[in-house]
């Protein structure tokens, strides 16, 4: 075997986790396209309580990956345990329906190893079998945030979980994946957690992912977990008035619409938990979450007005897409005065680079 073959063969310094529930199928068909790349990279499976055989099926036709067993369903910091058993010091994050391209966690090492103060990296995502990109990488590569010198890529503030590679010590050092929010936005405190302890986050597209995502099981639940989520986001991490504006929205729309309750009766049973996990994001970090809130509304708007003419027209494509307006969060931040009463004065840790 040549020298280039063992470079290209050797294990990379990645970790692949991947947290799953009752997709049993999908989940071995993942594991599949992940036992096929270079250099066979280890793979933690952590199972939120599945029913349906899962952790068994895996164990039987995978024997090679290491299977984690949750004995309820944690959602997204699923993936904590994962990350925490990893002995890499690079994770990668697939769902049960997503997979990374052939040489893209060798990609995502390399510029991670080159980057120190770099903590993650969004990959470009290709979504179902004719690898449409997905509409938040254009977000992403278009970034209002100023990048940095000697970083990777556009700086972000936002990724896609099934697109995600990164530093382990700096995700522990974080707390990962907040449990409050089981699924539904998780993202997007990590980034926010990580830039408020001097981590940088860069889109990177040489990094490709694939997905094939499931139908929505209920699009009316999932509507109700975003805005849930949106609300206790905005109560661990933003100014107070932000958080009490948005969920007296959520309470003005409850009567026509069943999401909006839901969400609204859910946001005061995890209040006394989410008030407890309080710490304002420093100023800077709440200044460019505003820049990137208002990049994206503006897209939101273009894309509003683009399907408006299409309508015109009789052309497809009038209705806007789901998932990029569902990750867009409104509002800006509020004057200090307004969080004072219930801000956490422990400092942010800072980032140990290098």
């Amino acid at each position: 075997m040549t020298r280039s073959a063992d470079a290209h063969d050797a294990t990379p310094p990645v970790t692949v986790v991947i947290a799953t529930r009752n997709r049993r199928d999908a989940l071995c068909a993942t594991l599949d396209r992940l036992n096929r790349l270079p250099g066979r990279p280890p793979v933690i499976v952590v199972d939120n309580a599945s029913t349906d055989g899962s952790a068994e099926a895996v164990a039987r036709l995978h024997p090679g990956v290491r299977v984690l067993r949750h004995r309820r369903n944690t959602g997204a910091a699923a993936r904590n345990l994962g990350v925490a058993a990893a002995r890499t010091p690079y994770v990668a994050f697939s769902d049960d329906d997503s997979w990374w391209a052939p040489d893209a966690l060798a990609e995502a090492t390399r510029i991670l190893a080159a980057h120190p103060t770099t903590a993650l990296v969004a990959a470009r995502l290709l979504v179902g079998p004719d690898d449409r990109p997905d509409p938040v990488d254009e977000l992403l590569a278009h970034s209002p945030l100023r990048r940095l010198p000697g970083t990777p890529g556009p700086a972000v503030l936002g990724f896609l979980a099934c697109a995600a590679v990164v530093r382990r010590d700096a995700y522990l050092r974080v707390g990962g994946f907040e449990p409050l929010l089981l699924i539904g936005g998780e993202e997007q405190m990590l980034a926010w957690d990580l830039a408020a302890c001097g981590w940088n986050l860069a889109y990177t597209p040489s990094v490709v992912a694939h997905h094939h995502p499931f139908p929505v099981r209920d699009p009316a639940a999932r509507r109700a977990r975003q805005a849930r989520n949106s609300v206790l986001v905005r109560i661990m991490r933003r100014p107070v008035g932000e958080a009490l504006s948005e969920w007296l929205a959520l309470v003005l729309r409850a009567p026509g619409d069943s999401a909006a309750r839901r969400a609204a009766l859910s946001v005061l049973g995890a209040l006394p938990a989410a008030i407890a996990k309080r710490r304002r994001l420093p100023d800077a970090v709440l200044r460019d979450i505003a820049l990137v809130e208002r990049a994206s509304r503006t897209a939101e708007a273009v894309q509003a007005a683009d399907a408006d003419a299409d309508a015109e027209t009789d052309t497809a494509g009038a209705v806007p897409d789901v998932r990029l307006t569902e990750r867009a969060d409104a509002g800006q931040p509020g004057s200090a005065s307004e969080a004072a009463a219930a801000v956490s004065s422990a400092p942010w840790p800072e980032a140990r680079h290098g």
